[in-house]
């Protein structure tokens, strides 16, 4: 729909106010009986479209967040039902959203532009077949817009006696800004999902707390019928009350996270267009609650749900819920990191550290194929070829002091296990001249030594350590991504047969790990700063299988054996993995099951609803760990999913399902067994078809029953291997 670039329009306003929306009406008439109506429209900033007064679509905060210097998505929607013959009005609010708005943890706003703007083409075929089009540069109008204010971090200001009048201020301009050159149909949206009813309230002498007793990321919606007439309702949001009756609200920064609705004589349900909170807690002001004046929606992209998993172990099972709803809250658009705080940014650290995970709860396919382009289109302007670890990036950049390997290196990792999880290659054909961009800067800043020194976060928020520690000790964690990168680019580009290529990552591959091993791993298997996500991240992207991996291996378990868990955010995703394939599943599971501090059960006994960013978000006295880092300010957040990569544990371990084959072609179905857990339960639905696994202890044995939808080797804690066709399999072994 390239004829979108040319009918952009804007507000004769063009004074920037922060927090500002523009609302446009457009008045058709249609004369004919109509055969189909389609709209299409997309926004530089945030729309809502309403066609004779409903909402068209379900997408929220469309047309979505994309790298706007190169990059916009547009919408259609088949509108037949909502227009009829005779006039129509089309009504389209146009907040700043990312594009303009506020947004970043330095609270920036025009990042993109200073002026948001919005497109439309109406076309309707009517049954004549004569085709029609209307589009946004024909006698559109401006109306006074009934917020004073909308933004993603501070919330909305509405006035519902606004929204009624349709008053005309003015006349919409054409826009006179850049278009971004690239504009495709969206493939992954928002939208509202699950509704969260009030599970608690609590009444103080100042105002209602209302408690969905679920964290999560989403909208709070008004029912004005339940209010006085001009009734002032004000709302905030926090994740965890202090002392049962104090909404906390500190680790919002910046952010207000508040709506303020004046009512007027409205009747018409009110939901935020322009803002989304994370919050478990909502603090009511101005009016007395009632039942049924207020409702929760969750909100996420638009995905389906493929993961199951339950047992009888109610905190196990919690802590599966937890990382389910730290995925929900954090899907939004991009793979964020909270949805609370003034930050809400497409991390790719965060992102790839989940991304299995993520993977078997949900399909995630085409919801990272977006995000692959966002790395693709943002790359194009940084001046190294880096990927940075906010993406879509803000603009032109350079690597900057820290190289934030770990970060930019979701390049690879989430197009590889697309691959693997989905059965395509294409994602890492179309990322491949990106992840080679990536490499190539990797190998510049190697040089002679070939590994990439300097101060980086490393096994970033690992308990114990600060900041300045691990930037003087992140050699290890960092440079074990270049060794991974090289890894799947070698391989890939004998795949694609590219022999130049593959030979030159192959040689580089060999050199970059032959000089890891020599500057970080002592003849005895000690790795440098001796800490767990040294240790690990050597095991699981460095190290080939052999005597040193067995030594490196030792003193890795040794460690868990005397301090548990003790790893930061990526670390955390290979620690039960490892230790179950170093043949210590106990540990493994004594470690999952640990309650102490640093650890899963600790949040979960703390009445975590989601994971926590840090392991010691709630300190062990009861108060939080409002710690601060640099200018950002307090950084503690109650819905963080990094550390809920476990979820990756409880699929490919605890239910064993992984593939043999891309895309589930052929299955391996081996798990690992813990009485604790008591019955467990568990599927995925693959590209091939439903992977069911279950087991439980039986008196002297342990029953497995497993369903395949094609070929599977099915591996027992007896060590007993089963080649079998699709079909259900139950198999009994003697507890040893």
């Amino acid at each position: 729909m390239e004829d979108l670039k040319h009918c952009f329009i804007s507000s004769t306003d063009r004074v920037y106010v922060e927090g500002k929306v523009n609302l446009f009406q457009q008045k058709i008439a249609v004369e004919k009986e109509i055969l189909s109506a389609n709209l299409y429209i997309t926004a530089l900033g945030i729309y809502e479209a309403e066609l004779n007064s409903e909402k068209v679509g379900d997408h929220v905060f469309a047309p979505g967040y994309t790298y706007y210097p190169r990059d916009l998505s547009y919408q259609s929607y088949t509108v037949t039902d909502q227009i009829h013959r005779g006039e129509n009005t089309l009504k389209v609010y146009v907040g700043q959203g990312w594009y303009s708005g506020r947004f970043t943890h330095e609270n920036k706003t025009q990042i993109y532009g200073d002026q948001s703007a919005v497109s439309w083409i109406l076309e309707i075929e009517y049954t004549d077949h004569e085709i029609e089009t209307f589009n946004s540069t024909q006698g559109v109008t401006e109306l006074r817009s009934p917020y004073q204010y909308a933004g993603f971090y501070d919330g909305e200001i509405f006035d519902a006696d606004v929204a009624e009048k349709d008053e005309v201020i003015g006349k919409a301009i054409n826009f006179e800004g850049k278009v971004p050159d690239h504009l495709s149909e969206t493939i992954s949206k928002v939208i509202l999902q699950e509704t969260m009813p009030v599970k608690e309230i609590i009444r103080t002498e100042q105002a209602t707390i209302l408690d969905f007793g679920q964290n999560f990321a989403g909208v709070v919606e008004i029912d004005p019928n339940l209010l006085p007439e001009n009734a002032i309702v004000k709302l905030r949001h926090g994740e965890i009350l202090l002392d049962g009756t104090t909404l906390y609200t500190d680790n919002l920064r910046a952010a207000k996270a508040e709506i303020i609705y004046q009512r007027g004589s409205a009747s018409k349900l009110y939901r935020p267009r322009f803002t989304y909170m994370g919050f478990r807690y909502v603090e009511l002001s101005g009016v007395d609650y009632v039942e049924g004046l207020i409702q929760a929606k969750a909100l996420y992209n638009d995905m389906e749900r493929t993961g199951k998993f339950s047992c009888d172990n109610k905190l196990v099972e919690r802590l599966y819920e937890n990382q389910l709803w730290g995925q929900k809250s954090n899907y939004v658009e991009v793979p964020t990191d909270c949805p609370q705080r003034d930050e809400r940014m497409g991390y790719t650290g965060d992102g790839q550290a989940y991304a299995w995970t993520g993977s078997y709860n949900f399909d995630t396919e085409r919801f990272f194929e977006k995000f692959l382009k966002d790395i693709r289109y943002s790359q194009m302007d940084n001046s190294e070829g880096y990927v940075a670890p906010t993406v879509p990036a803000s603009g032109p950049a350079g690597v900057g002091f820290l190289s934030m390997l770990g970060w930019g290196n979701a390049v690879t990792i989430i197009p590889d296990m697309l691959y693997w999880q989905y059965g395509s290659l294409d994602h890492l054909i179309r990322q491949y001249d990106s992840i080679k961009k990536f490499v190539e800067l990797e190998i510049r800043q190697m040089g002679e030594n070939h590994l990439w020194l300097g101060a980086n976060l490393g096994d970033w928020l690992m308990p114990g350590k600060d900041i300045q520690w691990m930037a003087m000790n992140n050699g290890p964690v960092s440079n074990s991504f270049i060794v991974n990168d090289l890894t799947i680019l070698s391989k890939l580009a004998g795949k694609l047969r590219k022999p130049e290529d593959e030979k030159r990552y192959t040689e580089q591959l060999e050199k970059t790990r032959n000089a890891y091993i020599e500057k970080y791993i002592s003849c005895d298997g000690v790795v440098e700063g001796d800490y767990q996500g040294a240790y690990i991240m050597a095991l699981r992207y460095v190290l080939p299988k052999g005597d040193l991996y067995e030594k490196v291996m030792a003193n890795f378990i040794k460690d868990v054996e005397k301090n548990g868990l003790n790893t930061g955010f990526f670390a955390t995703e290979f620690l039960l993995p490892l230790l179950i394939e170093s043949g210590r599943t106990k540990l493994a599971f004594d470690t999952l099951l640990d309650e102490a501090c640093p650890g899963w059960m600790y949040q979960v006994l703390n009445g975590a609803t989601t994971i926590w960013e840090r392991w010691d978000a709630l300190k062990e006295d009861g108060t939080v760990n409002d710690t601060k880092v640099g200018d950002a300010g307090n950084m503690v957040s109650f819905n963080h999913y990094a550390f809920g990569s476990v979820g990756e544990f409880y699929y490919q371990y605890i239910l064993g399902i992984k593939p043999l084959l891309p895309g589930y072609k052929k299955i391996q179905l081996k798990p690992y067994t813990d009485p604790r857990l008591g019955k467990v339960t568990g599927s995925f639905a693959a590209r091939t078809g439903t992977i069911k696994s279950a087991w439980e202890y039986q008196g002297n044995q342990i029953t497995f029953s497993f369903e395949t939808p094609v070929a599977a080797v099915i591996e027992l804690p007896d060590g007993s291997k089963h080649e079998v066709e699709k079909g259900i399999h139950i198999y009994q072994i003697e507890n040893n």
